[in-house]
């Protein structure tokens, strides 16, 4: 079987990739100064002609657009086909005001598909499999994004959405399902049910987003599930998951499929463009999209780009999410996302990877806890009760490490099993901010 989807693409050399880019990138030019005047209005405001944006090289002249500015275009402001165009619309999972909104023309539909399809391939999967499709159907693009791939790749789908766990589990030990999506804090959530009630599994593959996570999590999934784990990444803003996918042999960073959405590295603060390899904010340009196309779009999320010139694919690559920049926490002066926190705990085999920072404020001092539980096998030997010097000494023994590894003092609680949320199907916030 193919181990590509779509293998002149995949593998076009990035000279014939950023002639298509360029290409791509003029129509995309032409026809936001044409069709919303939203960018028109920009390009006149900034004495930019639309006109001298020639290559991808070029982008670096022309300003960012931001999630307000959707917001301030809620709902259709930026929708560049009329409305009898648009097949579908999608929301992103924004929990505080009006949903940023994205449109979608039947090309637009097509392109995701395929997309979607590219990633099932790299992440293991292959025509005639089952994809048990645990994201969540709706406004959220992520359960239909996966739907439309897997389908158009040729397999079955089960699609389950999130939740109700109990069915979830029933339903992989009797569908057999082959391929498993979801958030990478729900396949734990599974792991840890499914080892409880020793069920019987057929997975192999794990296709996992729409949350930051690290390499201490994948070990944990990969042997909770007996699967090969991967990231698939991706936006509504930009189209929904498919937007990058890891290769499951390599399992070295996310291919962005170029020829639909070009990258860049920012700086947080200035803006400016970041070399090859250094951390920065992810920036996206829709090359190719119909209904609702973006320039140079800040997602906030903090990464870097390298061409790995040993893989199988020419397309550049992403390294992991470390976080987003508008959640980066700042304690006492020092950056902190939550997964330096999480990289510290996989050296405690004692520890479950389950936890949570709980930030406070006292007298204007910021202050950051740390809520973990043990695992299963150590939890079952010690009485909360009566084993307080054990539980002490890990404690201490963590908060030590966290102080050598991050360079911020924390305060370290081990709470009794079930008392650190978990995911039940959708995205899990592993910061609760009590400063607000």
């Amino acid at each position: 079987m193919s181990i590509f989807y779509n293998q002149r693409i995949e593998t076009l050399p990035l000279k014939e990739l950023r002639v298509l880019q360029n290409g791509s990138l003029k129509s995309l030019i032409a026809n936001l100064d044409k069709n919303v005047p939203f960018y028109a209005n920009l390009f006149k405001e900034q004495d930019i002609d639309p006109g001298s944006i020639k290559s991808v090289d070029d982008l670096h002249k022309l300003p960012f657009t931001k999630k307000d500015d959707l917001r301030v275009n809620y709902p259709f402001g930026l929708f560049s086909k009329p409305q009898k165009e648009i097949n579908r619309i999608h929301c992103s999972s924004g929990t505080t005001g009006k949903p940023t909104v994205v449109g979608y023309t039947k090309a637009d539909i097509e392109i995701f598909t395929e997309v979607v399809a590219r990633s099932l391939v790299a992440a293991g999967a292959r025509p005639g499999m089952k994809l048990h499709n645990a994201y969540g159907y709706g406004l959220f693009t992520g359960g239909l994004g996966l739907h439309y791939g897997a389908e158009k790749l040729g397999m079955s789908v089960v699609p389950v959405s999130g939740g109700m766990t109990d069915r979830q589990i029933m339903l992989l030990e009797d569908f057999g399902s082959e391929v498993i999506s979801c958030t990478p804090s729900y396949a734990l959530t599974l792991a840890e049910e499914i080892n409880k009630r020793n069920a019987k599994i057929n997975l192999k593959y794990a296709v996992l987003g729409a949350e930051p996570w690290t390499e201490s999590l994948r070990q944990e999934v990969e042997k909770g599930l007996g699967v090969k784990a991967t990231n698939i990444y991706g936006l509504s803003e930009i189209i929904g998951p498919g937007v990058s996918q890891e290769d499951y042999e390599e399992q070295n960073g996310s291919h962005i499929w170029e020829d639909h959405f070009f990258p860049e590295i920012v700086d947080k603060d200035s803006g400016e463009p970041l070399p090859e390899g250094q951390d920065g904010v992810l920036v996206f340009t829709t090359l190719t999209k119909e209904g609702m196309p973006l320039l140079r779009y800040r997602t906030n999320d903090i990464t870097h780009l390298f061409y790995d010139r040993d893989s199988k694919r020419t397309h550049v690559k992403m390294g992991p999410v470390k976080g987003r920049s508008d959640d980066m926490l700042i304690i006492r002066g020092v950056n902190l996302f939550h997964t330096q926190v999480e990289e510290v705990l996989k050296e405690f085999v004692e520890l479950s990877i389950n936890y949570q920072l709980i930030v406070t404020r006292e007298n204007s001092l910021d202050g950051v806890e740390v809520m973990v539980e043990f695992n299963e096998e150590v939890y079952n030997k010690v009485e909360f009760g009566n084993d307080q010097d054990f539980i002490k000494n890990a404690e201490g023994e963590l908060k030590r490490k966290i102080k050598d590894r991050v360079g911020l003092s924390m305060a370290v609680r081990i709470v009794d099993k079930g008392t650190v949320p978990r995911s039940v199907g959708g995205k899990l916030s592993r910061i609760d901010d009590q400063r607000i």
